[in-house]
C-alpha cells in the first residue's frame, strides 16, 4: 500500500503486526458484544511492541470505523433509557482521563482495573446473587460508568467496569450488545479532541491505522454473526471469560 506524502510511513516492525492483527480482530469482535471484555486486551497486546500512548492513538481511527459498523448493525435493539443514564457519567470519566492522563501511568490504571475486574468476578462466582436479587443501584452504576469512561480514555479498557454494572441487569444479549455499541461510539467520539490536545495523534499512527483498517469490519462482522445466534447462557459465559482473561492481563501489566 502506498501512502500520501503528508503521511509518515507506518510502523515497519514485523513484531508489531504479530500482536496488532489479533488485537484489532479481538477489538472488532468485542464491538459486537460477543466476547465483551476481550477488546480491553487490544492495548495491552499492542504495548508488547509499542508504547501505550502510541497503541491508543493507532486504535482511534479503527475504533471509529468499528463503532459506526456496530451501531448500524444494532440500531433497533438498544435500550434508550439505559443509554441516556450511562452517557453523562461516561463523559465525566473521559474528562477526568484527559486531565489526569500525564499524572497516572497506563500501567497503574491497568493494574487497578484488573484487580477490580477479578474481585467482581470472584464475588459473582463465590456469592452468586439470588434470582430475585435487586439490580445494582443507580449510584453504583454512575461510579462504574465514570470509571469506564476514564479507563477507556487512558487505554481503551472501558469494558470491565461497565460490564460490572450491566451484567447483573440480565439484559437480553442483543440489548446488552446494542447499548454497549452506542455508549462506546459516543465515548470514543468524545476522545478525539482531548487526544489531539494531548498530542497523541500523529501522521505515523494514522498511516498505521490505515494499514490495519481492513481488519476492522472483519472483526465486527464475525462478532455480529455470532452474537445474533448464540444462546444467552453461553453469551454471558463468554463475557465472563473475556473479563477474567482481561483482568489477569491488566493485573500483570500493572504490577509485574
Amino acid at each position: 500500500m502506498s501512502f500520501p506524502e503528508f503521511l509518515a510511513p507506518p510502523i515497519a516492525d514485523p513484531a508489531f503486526y504479530l500482536v496488532a492483527v489479533p488485537a484489532v480482530l479481538l477489538l472488532g469482535i468485542s464491538k459486537s458484544g460477543f466476547g465483551a471484555g476481550f477488546g480491553s486486551l487490544a492495548v495491552p497486546l499492542m504495548s508488547l511492541a509499542i508504547t501505550v500512548p502510541r497503541a491508543a492513538a493507532v486504535l482511534m481511527p479503527l475504533l471509529f470505523v468499528m463503532d459506526v459498523l456496530g451501531i448500524a448493525a444494532f440500531r433497533r435493539d438498544l435500550d434508550r433509557r439505559l443509554l441516556a443514564f450511562l452517557v453523562p457519567p461516561a463523559l465525566v470519566g473521559v474528562v477526568l482521563g484527559a486531565l489526569l492522563f500525564h499524572a497516572l501511568s497506563a500501567a497503574t490504571v491497568a493494574g487497578v482495573v484488573g484487580v477490580c475486574t477479578l474481585l467482581f468476578l470472584a464475588q459473582r462466582l463465590l456469592f452468586p446473587p439470588r434470582p430475585d436479587a435487586p439490580p445494582p443501584s443507580r449510584a453504583a452504576g454512575w461510579v462504574l460508568t465514570v470509571l469506564s469512561g476514564f479507563t477507556s480514555f487512558i487505554s481503551h479498557a472501558g469494558g470491565p467496569p461497565i460490564n460490572a454494572y450491566l451484567l447483573p441487569l440480565k439484559l437480553r444479549p442483543i440489548v446488552f450488545t446494542a447499548t454497549m455499541a452506542y455508549l462506546f461510539f459516543l465515548v470514543n467520539l468524545a476522545k478525539w479532541i482531548p487526544y489531539a490536545w494531548l498530542g497523541l495523534l500523529d501522521a505515523r499512527s494514522f498511516s498505521t491505522s490505515l494499514l490495519l483498517m481492513p481488519l476492522a469490519p472483519l472483526g465486527v462482522w464475525a462478532g455480529v454473526h455470532v452474537a445474533r445466534r448464540i444462546d444467552p447462557t453461553w453469551f454471558y459465559r463468554c463475557v465472563y471469560g473475556g473479563m477474567f482473561l482481561t483482568g489477569l492481563k491488566l493485573v500483570w501489566d500493572g504490577f509485574f
